[in-house]
């Protein structure tokens, strides 16, 4: 029987050695995997749909923010869902492959959001033009002397 390593951060230089040194065949990092397979699909699929994705916004950053809970959670029960201990206790595992994904999956949310709304504010921009052109038009063909129609007034 294999004795089991704890993943140790001080031996690690870098964050691609870090990334390098994870199993990534582990079925925890698989459903991790889907996991943000499944979000980022959701987030690209429901651009068009702002409540649900308002509603899938708050879950993501309430994911985030509890990842510390998530990370002391995964700790104590690793050996149930992993092969290897890779929730330290600075996070950094945790951090890496949960957060920053799923931060990613909310900055893009925000940017199509800023887009959305910049097309919408240039059409309103636009339709306000073109009302204001109307009604200069419709106001020079009323002081225009051919006009054929003409204001009546009241005699008394």
């Amino acid at each position: 029987m294999a004795t089991i390593q704890p993943l140790v951060l001080d031996e690690l230089s870098g964050i691609w050695n870090f990334l390098v040194s994870i199993e990534w065949r582990d079925p925890c990092m698989l459903a991790l995997i889907a996991f943000h397979v499944i979000v980022t699909s959701m987030v690209l699929l429901t651009r068009n749909h702002s409540n649900f994705q308002i509603i899938l916004f708050l879950i993501l950053l309430l994911l985030v923010y509890f990842s510390e809970n998530i990370n002391e959670l995964a700790s104590n029960n690793w050996r149930v869902m992993a092969t290897y201990q890779y929730f330290d206790s600075k996070g950094m595992f945790i951090s890496t492959v949960f957060s920053i994904p799923i931060l990613l999956n909310c900055m893009c949310m925000v940017a199509t959001w800023l887009y959305q709304s910049s097309q919408l504010m240039t059409k309103l921009k636009k339709a306000q033009l073109r009302q204001q052109a109307q009604l200069n038009a419709q106001g020079k063909q009323h002081n225009s002397p051919c006009a054929t129609s003409q204001p009546h007034s009241k005699q008394d």
